[in-house]
């Protein structure tokens, strides 16, 4: 394929994590994509949550999020450098999709020129494919402490020269000030390319904002391309300050009175998971030192490093927690939940540094295996093979997930085609399939038999499709974004 070296380019910057730029990119992604051929790109990651493509690399979620709304299959390319914390200032570092090694920060620092040349090389491989490539910057754009290792603020700034948007969130307060302070911190050579603000997340009348948008005009000369107002987002969120901000019980009128509660693990990954059962019931995420309460239903998630939340789960005395309500509460358990809920982990060295046995919570009658530092990361399509309370209704049905983990478990009675298990009583279930909650069947069947149990009524979801929840975000960011300025800025290139 002829390479195009003109691609065009524009790049997304905040200015602190969590104001909005995924979303954003996705909107410009969906909107573009009917004019070009769009692909996004996030040069390095880091996130708890994390998708794997049909070629079995692991990715941000953000980026394979974004290629769905552009209409293109997600790939390595798109989000070349992924860091997974794991706790203890480490992180797990994914290249092009694969492990490449567990890192302290100061260690990654001195691979920096290597991720260098790995992000120039993804960025190449996508400029002879597509028309127009939508770059993403992580967390605030202006952290002058990093300006000489960042790669994906400064660094991609300076190997593209992208025109450059940079995006504020308001309701965390101080929004102009950011944006303003933000602009004065960047170096010269990539001020140079800031062409516009945007302001996310504002609740009421934008009139209101004008005095000061004029303001940021003329002290800056930067021109603000429009107001995005806050809104219930109904894509998946994609890092950790995402979980940080999640609270108890929502009190909405909509959701049906099933209480969910996520334990909140200290080293928790893919709570994207969880995201569609908070728009059918009340969803809360559980701290280890807090009361767990009477639940419906208990999750216990997936995790970057089982044995260590493990022992804190233990610890904390939350898993005795847990064993107390098991005849009351649906529990669930999801990759390293799952692996929990067993008799013993065997750890050959992997998971915690040492050679050891663990004992789990011993609701499941299984065993897992830490042998070697591999992963298994594949997309699949199960059948429902389990009986059980929960499941006999969908028995034979077929759903899509994901598995992204370390280890083996022996199992003796499956769920999923060959995956996961369940208890005698079907009301203890684990699993490695990530995305289980996204298949309409399963959230049917769970909500069905938990409101049964309670003796509530059940108000089946109004579903919202991938592509409506896409055609949603672009039209709000097309009422409330001067595109034509954005057109302008990727033709003038």
């Amino acid at each position: 394929m002829e390479n195009k070296k003109n691609a065009k380019k524009l790049l997304v910057l905040g200015t602190a994590s969590d104001v909005g730029k995924s979303i954003m990119v996705t909107g410009l992604c969906r909107i573009l994509s009917r004019k070009y051929k769009v692909a996004p790109f996030k040069a390095q990651n880091m996130s708890l949550n994390s998708w794997i493509t049909k070629d079995g690399k692991e990715i941000g979620i953000a980026q394979a999020i974004q290629a769905k709304a552009a209409g293109v299959e997600p790939t390595a390319d798109m989000n070349p450098v992924l860091l997974k914390p794991k706790g203890d200032r480490t992180s797990q570092v994914i290249v092009l999709g694969e492990p490449y090694a567990d890192k302290t920060a100061g260690n990654y620092y001195d691979s920096i020129e290597e991720m260098h040349g790995v992000l120039r090389g993804a960025l190449e491989r996508l400029e002879s494919e597509y028309d127009l490539i939508v770059m993403e910057g992580a967390g605030g754009a202006a952290e002058i402490n990093l300006y000489d290792r960042d790669i994906v603020n400064v660094g991609t700034a300076r190997i593209t020269q992208a025109p450059i948007i940079l995006v504020g969130d308001i309701e965390s307060g101080g929004v102009f000030a950011s944006l303003y302070g933000t602009k004065e911190l960047l170096p010269e050579d990539v001020g140079k390319n800031l062409k516009a603000f945007v302001i996310n997340k504002f609740r009421g009348d934008p009139a209101i904002l004008e005095p000061g948008l004029k303001q940021l005009e003329d002290l800056t000369g930067v021109p603000v391309l429009g107001v995005l107002p806050y809104y219930k987002i109904k894509i998946p969120s994609e890092d950790s300050m995402a979980i940080r901000k999640k609270k108890g019980k929502e009190e909405d009128e909509d959701i049906n009175d099933i209480d969910i509660a996520v334990i909140r693990l200290p080293r928790i990954s893919n709570f994207t998971d969880f995201e569609p059962l908070e728009r059918i019931a009340k969803v809360r995420y559980v701290d280890l030192d807090d009361e767990l309460g009477t639940p419906d239903c208990v999750i216990i998630p997936g995790t970057k490093n089982t044995v260590s939340d493990l022992l804190d789960l233990q610890t904390s005395g939350m898993d005795a927690q847990i064993k107390k309500i098991k005849d009351k509460a649906v529990i669930f358990g999801i990759c390293g939940g799952y692996q929990m809920l067993g008799k013993v982990i065997h750890d050959s060295g992997v998971e915690n540094g040492v050679e050891a046995d663990y004992e789990g919570l011993g609701l499941l009658d299984i065993e897992t295996s830490f042998g070697e530092y591999k992963k298994r990361t594949v997309q699949v399509k199960k059948e429902i093979v389990a009986d059980g309370p929960i499941f006999k209704n969908i028995k034979g049905d077929e759903i899509c997930g994901y598995e992204i983990h370390m280890g083996t478990t022996m199992t003796p009675r499956t769920v999923f085609g060959d995956d996961g298990s369940i208890d005698e009583s079907g009301t203890i279930v684990g699993t490695y399939l990530h995305g289980l909650f996204d298949n309409q069947n399963i959230r049917h069947a769970l909500m069905i038999y938990l409101a049964e149990k309670k003796g509530v009524e059940y108000h089946p979801e109004t579903v919202t499709t991938e592509d409506e929840a896409y055609e949603e975000l672009a039209e709000i960011v097309e009422s409330c974004l001067d595109m034509d300025k954005i057109y302008e800025l990727i033709e003038n290139q």
